[in-house]
């Protein structure tokens, strides 16, 4: 567990010490030294955590993960402590009063004679540390492998019991194990490969023996094999098993030299065996991801129909439909909770036969909402329920202390092994930024862009060649997914991920080893004045443990999360105490303002205020020299200071209000007013949203060239050309928004004969009477939003053969009568808004046009009398939505009575909106009374 934080030592810390050694004589092999005994260490560390996971009563492993733990943040102290008075001269005559108790220096010493010394001395402890691991036996693993490498043949491993389940016990299975059936008898004579892909505990294994044991599966193949697959597994000796598995369905020996042949032997005699059966196999639990590549070659395509079934926790394991149509990926979902309910019943209310007690519906509801649909959880904890007296008091204590419970009894504790083999799996990397899930409240829909952020704050994105850390935190995230780690929440229409979440039960999984990453959740109720914490610090309601004192604190990081008051003293003791803070997120916290000792954080890199009350950032801001995350948005922040031109290292600027009172107009969202001298931030990846407020600032954004996302408000006609020439500069741009000061001032725009080449996504708010020349260039564009365009001539004549266009809105932006969709248009379009056109009177759908089209909205139409023509034609269509639409169009689509009905019928979901207050609407669905009611009133 440890290991994720002695690899960020390395990865982080190493490099630091090599620096400054070069400027301390006699230290290059001390640091040296420290590197080998660090990367050693780490060796160790594999075997002594999993030690310490089997026999929790192996206190010499335990106590030694503990020093190795307490040593690279010690090292980590070093370093931090060091830089901030070494970099900052103005605090070299404080240095005293900070490190005393770590240093036990004298008044005349340097810094750098201070971190030579604590260099010998954590050079020292290392090796003792090591040696210590040599004397306790711990083995050395190398980095990268698996931890499960080193379990499976000595750890009782709970998995093996679903191979064992009863008929009656299972439930919720019939379908998947019907279209798995099917899948097998019924499908092409190629050989196929099937994998079955879900996080663990979820049932893969249980839905696919009932499959395989199944009495139409069986005499459909001539031979059949099921291979669990060991971490890790050797090759002869899966080969071996499946040659005698495949004799044995056959009710033949198996050749006796088969014992001592090699693998390309093996394989020989297996393609030799297959080339005229009809054979099942099934690889269950695989967690290689070059296993099939391996493997493929054993398996002869016969055309006899042959099946190949995987199952998997990492969606990467699986062969992918993208490399062969013979390859398919089966998503294992989550028990709906009708099933969920009566799972738990079984398993808890066994004596009843099943049957909740009335008196008992309510809280098992609870319980069953607990496990979101994992059948691993809902068995155990049923288990856990069925030896409890049926009270329901008492029920409901446990349920409240389940979390406490997961460490003392040992059905639970089973879910914890269960899943943290997938833990186990992830490589270094990964570790540290899967943990960093409990940061959040349980059940939290987290916003990926905020979680990769923070991990690149936090030191645990790696840089990699060619990727900005952006894009490699983003990978990571991908990983996770992939693995059944992490749960998808929402997707975006280019099937970009925006919101994620883990597992309750993971959830409590990721607590339990809390203490890898040293992070405490604590509650702001009993707060007071301070003395120690840990070194991150989630700050939310709905925990028991207070906050307690802090003085001098260790604290890298805080994240204050759905708190209803924030002390100003709480406050204070942030920005003046915790010297060495990396991470501050108070997004959506109860503050008003920042003080002017936020400057002193000179380790700062993350700092949210988003959703707060802060009105104006203090000038001292500028000194917060590491700083690469600032985000304002929705803040009250309208002006930033002209410090703010002096932080070097800033990737992230976002800054805006927005305004839903009022009805949409270009002023709903205001940008924040920078200063001139914004050329000197060229680590700058997204800058948002900026008012042009000169033409010199304009000029200067030609020089932040690592741009990847800008939008600017305020622009004015005459700096139009200003802004294309800074654009042409910005060749990694994918997202670019300008507005104009109103809706009738010009954007020119036409002066950009090479637009980004990369750019995805386009919005302009102004008016325009003409598309841009360039536009038509726009070859990776994935979205258009076009506001107030005033457009003279129907755009979609030219914008529907872009070739990867999926989504595009125009909003007041064209004033003819009549809107033509031509056939084999809009190829890839998968979003369509037409808002407010007050002279559009007919909107025409050929056959062919719109073939990939899931969401239709249009609104504020008043000439509009009928639903577009050819809408019948939309096969894909999923969300038909109406806006402030005239009642007799909304009455021709009823059910009963419309003419127009037949039209829409065979769209899943028809809305109509309708204004409450400016952009706040109320909505009704297709034939709802209460529509009918509003409409005839």
């Amino acid at each position: 567990m440890v290991e994720s934080v002695v690899s960020l030592a390395i990865q982080n810390l190493i490099p630091l010490l090599v620096q400054e050694a070069k400027l301390l004589k006699g230290l290059h092999e001390e640091v040296t030294s420290i590197r080998r005994e660090m990367e050693m260490i780490q060796s160790f560390l594999k075997d002594a955590d999993i030690r310490a996971e089997k026999d929790e009563k192996n206190n010499v492993a335990k106590t030694w993960v503990k020093q190795v733990r307490e040593e690279a943040y010690h090292m980590e102290d070093v370093i931090d402590k060091y830089l901030l008075f070494a970099k900052q001269p103005h605090r070299r005559r404080q240095c005293l009063y900070f490190f005393p108790k770590i240093f036990h220096i004298t008044i005349n010493l340097k810094p750098r004679h201070v971190i030579a010394s604590e260099i010998q001395r954590i050079n020292k402890t290392l090796e003792n540390i090591r040696r210590s691991a040599e004397r306790y036996g711990f083995n050395a693993i190398e980095q990268g492998s698996s931890s499960n490498d080193v379990v499976t043949d000595t750890w009782n491993d709970p998995r093996v019991a679903s191979l064992f389940i009863e008929e009656a016990e299972v439930v919720g299975i019939e379908s998947h194990r019907d279209e798995l059936i099917n899948w097998l008898i019924e499908g092409p004579s190629n050989r196929m490969v099937f994998s079955v892909v879900g996080i663990g505990g979820l049932g893969k294994t249980t839905l696919v023996k009932k499959v395989y044991d199944n009495n139409k599966v069986v005499p459909h193949f001539d031979c059949r094999a099921w291979i669990t697959v060991s971490q890790p597994y050797k090759m002869d000796e899966i080969l071996r098993d499946m040659i005698k598995q495949f004799y044995k369905a056959r009710r033949e020996f198996a050749p006796m030299e088969i014992d001592i042949m090699k693998v390309p032997s093996l394989i020989e005699e297996l393609k030799t065996y297959l080339h005229e059966q009809r054979y099942l196999v099934i690889f269950d639990d695989i967690w290689d991801i070059g296993f099939w590549d391996h493997m493929k070659c054993t398996f002869p395509n016969n055309g006899k129909g042959n099946r190949i079934i995987i199952t998997t926790r990492n969606e990467d394991v699986a062969p992918s439909n993208n490399e062969s149509l013979d390859y398919y990926v089966y998503k294992l979902p989550f028990l709906p909770f009708e099933n969920a309910l009566e799972l738990f019943c079984k398993k808890a209310f066994q004596r009843e036969r099943g049957q909740c007690p009335r008196d008992f519906a309510e809280l098992s509801n609870d319980i069953v909402e607990r496990c979101e649909g994992l059948p691993l959880a809902i068995v155990a904890i049923g288990g856990l329920f069925s030896t409890k007296a049926k009270v329901v008091s008492e029920w409901r204590k446990v349920l409240d202390s389940l979390s406490s419970e997961f460490e003392i009894d040992s059905r639970l504790k089973s879910i914890r092994r269960i899943l943290s083999f997938s833990y186990h799996d992830l490589p270094y990397n990964l570790k540290a930024c899967f943990l960093y899930f409990g940061m959040f409240p349980e059940d939290c829909v987290i916003n990926c862009a905020r979680l990769t952020r923070l991990w690149i704050a936090e030191g645990f994105v790696r840089e990699k060649k060619g990727m900005t850390l952006e894009d490699v935190a983003q990978a990571y995230l991908n990983q996770l997914i992939h693995r059944s780690l992490v749960q998808v929440d929402e997707e975006d229409f280019i099937g970009r991920i925006r919101t994620c979440r883990v597992h309750d039960m993971m959830h409590e999984v990721i607590l339990s080893r809390s203490k890898e990453l040293s992070f405490d959740l604590v509650s702001m109720s009993k707060y007071s004045n301070f003395e120690r914490a840990a070194r991150r610090l989630s700050i939310q309601n709905n925990v028991n443990t207070p906050l307690q004192s802090i003085t001098s604190s260790q604290t890298r990081s805080i994240l204050i999360l759905g708190l209803d008051e924030v002390p100003n003293s709480f406050l204070m003791t942030c920005f003046s105490n915790f010297k060495l803070m990396k991470v501050m997120d108070f997004e959506g916290a109860p503050i008003n303002c920042i003080p002017k000792e936020v400057g002193s954080l000179f380790h700062l890199r993350y700092l949210s205020l988003r959703d707060t009350k802060v009105q104006m950032l203090p000038k001292s801001i500028g000194k917060l020299l590491n700083l690469e995350t600032l985000d304002l948005k929705r803040s009250l922040v309208s002006e930033l200071p002209a410090e703010i031109s002096g932080l070097l290292k800033l990737r992230y600027l976002a800054a805006y209000n927005y305004n839903g009172d009022t009805k949409y107009n270009i002023d709903s969202r205001c940008g924040i007013k920078i200063p001139n001298g914004i050329r000197h931030l060229e680590s700058l990846q997204k800058l948002y949203d900026i008012e042009a407020t000169s033409a010199t600032l304009i000029t200067e954004l030609g020089s932040l060239s690592q741009l990847r996302k800008l939008s600017i408000s305020k622009l004015k006609k005459e700096n139009g050309m200003d802004l294309c020439t800074a654009i042409q500069k910005m060749s990694h741009l994918r997202s670019l928004e300008i507005k104009a000061t109103s809706e009738e001032e010009v954007l020119n725009l036409q002066s950009l004969p090479s637009p980004p080449l990369l750019l995805q996504t386009l919005g302009l708010y102004g008016r325009l009477e003409k598309l841009p020349e360039w536009i038509p260039k726009l070859k990776s564009i994935l979205r258009i939003d076009l506001s107030w365009s005033k457009l003279m001539e129907d755009p979609l004549k030219v914008l529907q053969a872009l070739p990867n266009l999926m989504s595009f809105s125009l909003h007041d932006g064209y004033g003819g009568e009549q809107l033509h969709i031509e056939g084999r248009s809009f190829q890839k379009l998968k979003e369509l808004r037409f808002l407010n056109f007050g002279g559009l009177n007919r909107l025409i759908i050929d056959e062919g046009a719109l073939p990939l089209l899931e969401r239709l909205q249009i609104g504020e139409c008043p000439q509009l009398k009928e639903v577009p023509s050819g809408i019948h034609h939309l096969k894909s269509l999923k969300k038909l939505e109406f806006s402030e639409m005239p009642t007799e169009f909304v009455l021709s689509l009823q059910p009963d009575e419309g003419p127009d009905f037949g039209k829409v019928k065979h769209i899943p979901s028809v809305t109509f909106w309708y204004r409450t207050q400016g952009e706040n609407y109320t909505s009704y669905t297709l034939g709802n009374s209460a529509l009918l009611k509003r409409l005839r009133s």
